[in-house]
Parts: structure tokens; sequence; C-alpha cells
């Protein structure tokens, strides 16, 4: 248990801040009117499943020495007693992936009453954040049609994405991607390709399909009627948007019909958390860490773990630190992140996930290579890719594989949509090629070589669209062979990392070597540790020199094991090199077990 003030104030100023700037797609969440204004504990988007819609559900992460952070019984216990306080229904729920508890605040919630709850969890010292259960929403736009000449978006020279070219050296074989969606709808032209997935909807009435989580992540349709996902909101037939994603990525080739995917030879593992009106956070971090390798309670192991995560969904609002968690899991489990910049033609600080750290994120181009009049923009956008407009033409969008069904499925069929949920796909499917190209390559390797690799869009960008538009072809050469494949010198001797002490060094002399370091110096880290916020880590270089490869963090996971890339091109290879370990906090220990560099 953490007793220190100074970081009680750290973490709940976090909380706050974070949960200041959430907000989130409409829901079908009632918003409940007060009969008296009353002031609010903690800032109305913490109070907020959407806009307006009062939140019925929390995350709340628990410090590590916290009993409730590893016993469910003591977490429910918790709920209870915050119940018997506010006098609100509280309940605990489940356990994510990330090990935070979902608790249940039940119907009929106002701003206030959540306020409460939520005020009471904040004041809590073993809690480290609590944030409303959020709701997330595709991200494309809509429309229709058919077959590989109408795909401008992966040969075209103004600004397609130069893919035929990667395809003399890889067709991502040996890589599967999850595609956190909708779910798949049967089609003739993806199912050679199709793994297995999981269907992690717990709500039913998000779900449709009539059952909560199963091993089943079929996609039954998210139509909806008019009002019934919010006030205002029209009526929609359901997108099939899963499926329409996983055709951009991994359709079959050479089969004489439909289209082609990007990485033909990778497989798709769909992974449900969208249905009617969106998909809530709690979901979609518990597919996130499960898509990766993670453990998930009650879900049976992946058999199929994916090294690419394709996200085309989001939400308006900050990063919350519990997506936060599970991105930041996966991405040091070597799996590669990307995530849609959104469609509000907003800066992309304002849209969640693609505002998290450890994404790769996409914005939209149109035909001509310039930005999509809809695609968000921003310092955060890591690269572009086609997303296509269609307010001229529908040839103008991007084709991929559909149901003719408006609500459950019907036949299979073609149709071009447009957004950056379109966009995300491409650079997805590059992901796939670069991993197959190079299976040594880490998730920092494959965003740092996507955007190095990049060429300048052939259009206009107000607002910043990242490093430039994808060029497949160029990105694939410059990984192909591998940069992680050299010599490695390693130290397997263990040593002990002291609670809130004194940093610990462990050496390794690099010998034989020419000249200086490489400019992607690979620093493999095994580090045991039950909080690993607390950690921050350093290479030392034989003169001294200190590259910082980890700081302190509000990261309430355990260990470090990954790998980090340096630009030490201005150091001597030979010398000792030095990992530096500190523990900044209290109540924490671990284990400094190896560490490896890579020339």
């Amino acid at each position: 248990m953490r007793t220190s003030p100074e970081l009680r104030r750290k973490l709940i100023s976090v909380a706050v801040v974070s949960a200041a700037l959430l907000t989130a797609a409409p829901a079908s969440v009632a918003v409940a009117q007060e009969s008296a204004p009353r002031p609010a504990a903690v800032p109305t988007a913490q109070t907020e499943a959407a806009p307006g819609a009062t939140a019925e559900r929390l995350i709340v992460g628990y410090k590590s020495g916290a009993t409730e952070a590893k016993s469910n019984k003591a977490a429910a216990a918790d709920a209870e007693a915050k119940a018997e306080k506010t006098g609100e229904d509280v309940d605990f729920q489940r356990r994510l992936g990330t090990g935070a508890a979902l608790v249940d605040l039940g119907t009929g919630t106002t701003r206030a009453s959540v306020a409460d709850v939520v005020a009471q969890y904040e004041a809590d010292p073993q809690v480290a954040y609590v944030v409303p259960d959020r709701l997330n929403k595709p991200t494309a736009v809509t429309p229709n049609d058919t077959e590989y000449s109408k795909q401008w978006d992966l040969f075209e020279s103004t600004a397609g994405m130069n893919v035929p070219a990667a395809w003399d050296t890889t067709t991502g074989s040996g890589v599967t991607v999850a595609v956190i969606d909708t779910g798949y709808v049967a089609h003739s032209d993806l199912a050679a390709n199709i793994v297995g997935g999981y269907d992690f909807i717990s709500d039913t009435a998000v779900s449709v399909d009539g059952n909560g989580r199963d091993s089943n992540p079929a996609d039954p349709g998210d139509w909806y009627n008019a009002g019934e996902c919010g006030t205002g909101i029209p009526a929609s037939s359901s997108s099939w948007h899963g499926t329409h994603v996983a055709g951009t990525i991994a359709a079959a080739t050479h089969n004489g019909k439909g289209i082609a995917g990007i990485a033909y030879g990778a497989k798709i593992s769909p992974v449900r958390v969208l249905g009617k009106c969106g998909g809530y956070d709690s979901d979609i971090i518990d597919a996130i860490t499960w898509a990766s390798g993670g453990t998930v309670s009650g879900v049976p192991a992946n058999t199929n773990v994916a090294k690419v995560i394709n996200m085309s969904l989001g939400g308006g609002g900050a990063c919350s630190t519990a997506t936060q968690s599970a991105i930041t899991g996966a991405v040091n489990r070597g799996t590669s992140v990307v995530v849609a910049a959104g469609n509000e033609n907003q800066n992309v600080s304002n849209s969640s996930p693609a505002n998290c750290n450890n994404v790769i994120s996409v914005a939209a181009t149109n035909r001509a290579g310039s930005r999509a009049s809809y695609s968000n923009f921003g310092s955060l956008v890591d690269i572009s890719a086609p997303g296509g407009e269609t307010r001229t033409s529908t040839a103008n969008g991007i084709l991929s594989t559909l149901n003719s069904g408006t609500k459950t499925p019907s036949s299979e069929n073609y149709a071009s949509y447009q957004g950056t949920s379109m966009a995300t796909p491409h650079v997805a499917g590059l992901a796939a090629l670069m991993k197959s190209a190079n299976s040594a390559l880490t998730p920092a390797q494959i965003e740092s070589a996507i955007k190095a690799n990049a060429r300048a869009l052939p259009g206009t960008c107000s607002g910043g669209c990242g490093a430039g538009l994808a060029d497949a072809a160029k990105t694939v050469q410059a990984v192909k062979g591998g940069t992680s494949t050299g010599t490695t010198f390693s130290s397997n001797t263990a040593v002990a990392v002291p609670d809130n002490g004194a940093a610990i060094e462990s050496p390794i002399s690099v010998t034989g070597r020419s000249g200086n370091a490489p400019s992607a110096l690979q620093v493999g880290v095994d580090i045991t540790h039950t909080y690993r916020g607390d950690l921050v880590i350093d290479l030392v270089a034989p003169d001294g020199s200190t590259y910082r490869l980890k700081s302190a963090a509000s990261d309430s996971a355990d260990n470090v094991n990954t790998t980090y890339t340096v630009n030490a091109s201005s150091e001597t290879a030979n010398g000792t090199w030095k990992l530096r370990v500190q523990d900044t906090s209290a109540q924490d220990t671990g284990t400094l077990n190896s560490w490896k560099l890579t020339f």
C-alpha cells in the first residue's frame, strides 16, 4: 500500500485531469434530469458515457499493493462500501484484462449520483484511477460497389499506397491481424484468411445476438431505429463495418473474383466489440489484451495471437488511463496497435483511442492525395493513408467486402466506404507486410519505418497529417533483411531492484566491433516488478552518456519485457555499456533478470 501523500496527490491529479477531457460518441444511455442543480464532486465529463449521457458503469484501477487489485472478493466488498457511503447502487461486475475492476451503477443514474461515487473512489488512497466506461463507435462514414481495377487506393501513382510493388517481397504470410470491430459476416472473398476470434460484447443490449461473451465473433448486424442510440440520431442500417475493414487488410487475392487484400497472405482474427450503438471501453480493453496474447478472466487463452491490431473505432475525449494501460500492455507484448484518427474534422487530440500513446494514429486522404474533408488532423497523427471521399462519386471511396443485408445478414457483396476507418486497415495491412518480411521488428520499429519511408502528400493538408502518405513498397524494402539480426551481447546476471532506493547498474562488455554503434541499437530488457510505473530505465554508453528508455508513469501493470530502439550512432561500439534501473516510489520491488544489446 502506498501512503506517500505526494504520490497520492500526483495519481489523483492525473486521474482528474484525464477525466476532465473525456467525452464519447452518442450513446443509448438515458439522461436523468435533476430536480435542482447540484455541484458535482468531479468534472462533468467523468460522469458521462457520452456527451449528455450519464455513465452507468465505471472502470476502477487499484494500486498494485491494494488487496482489491488482485481479489475480486475485495473489489466487490469495496463496491459495497462505496454504495453504503453514497446511497447509490455500486456493484462489482468483473475484472478487466488489465487488472482494473468494472463497476456497475445501475439504471437511472444522475450526473450528481455518479459524481458522488467517483468522488468516493478518488478519495480512496488504494485507487489509482476511476474513469467512466465510455461508448465507442465505428469511424466509417458510409456508401457502395465492385473489383481490383477499382482499388485506386492500392496502385494509383497519385495517391495510392504503392502496394503491388511490395508484393514482390512479401504478402503478409505468418502474421495474424486482429480486427477489433463489429465482428465478421461470412464472405467467400475473405473466408480462407479468417481464423478464430472472440465476441467480447458483454451487454446483451449492445450485442444483439442474444447472449454475452462467447467464442463466436459473427456479426449479426448493428442496425438501430431513430432515437434508439441517442436523441436526434437517425435510424441506421447494419454497417458490416468489421468485414469491410478485414477485406482491405486480407481479402483473398489471385482467386479470380472480387478485390485484393493489402496483406493477402496474412490471417484475420475477428474480435467483436461493437454492436448496436457502439461498444464500451471495458470490452475494448479486454479485446486489446486478449488479442495481443494477454490473459482475460473467464476467456480462453488466445491461440491466434495477433502481431497487429486494427481499431477503426473511437469516441471523444482524452485517452483514459484504463485504455492506455491495455494498449501499453499490447505493445509490450510485441503487438502494433493501429487506430483511426476519427472523422470529425477536428484535432485528433480530442479523439480516443487515437490520442493514446504507443498507437499508430492514421488520418485519411482522398483520391487526389489531400486530407479528406472529414478526417481528423493534428500533431498526434502519425501517418496518412487512403480513406476515400465519396461526395462526388462512390468510385472515389474504398472498395471492400460487405453484405447486402440492411438489418440481418443477407447475400455477400462489395461496397465503397469512406472514413479514417478505411485508412486504418491500409496501415495495419502494411504493418503485417513488414512483420512478415522481418519478424524481428518491434512495434516501435514498425511505426518508425512507416513514418520514415512515407512520401509527401501529393495534395494539401491543413492541421497536420503526420509524416505523409504511407508507401508500402518503400517501407517493406527498407525493413526487409532486418535491423535486429546482428551480433548480440547479453547479461543474464539477476540484480535486485530495491524499493524506492538507489539505482542499480548491470554491465555488458562489447568487444570486436568497429566504429560506432548503430542508429537502431536494440536494447532488450527483462525485469520482474509488481508496479512497473515506478521504474526509470536508462542505457549508459561507454563514455557515460545516458539514453532514457523508460520514465516513471502511472502504469500499474507488472513487469517490463520489451525491446527499446536507441539511436546510438554517436557512441563508440566497443566498451562497457550499462543498464541503469531505479525504483522511484515505495512499496514495490523487482529484479532485473537479464538484458541484451543487438548491434
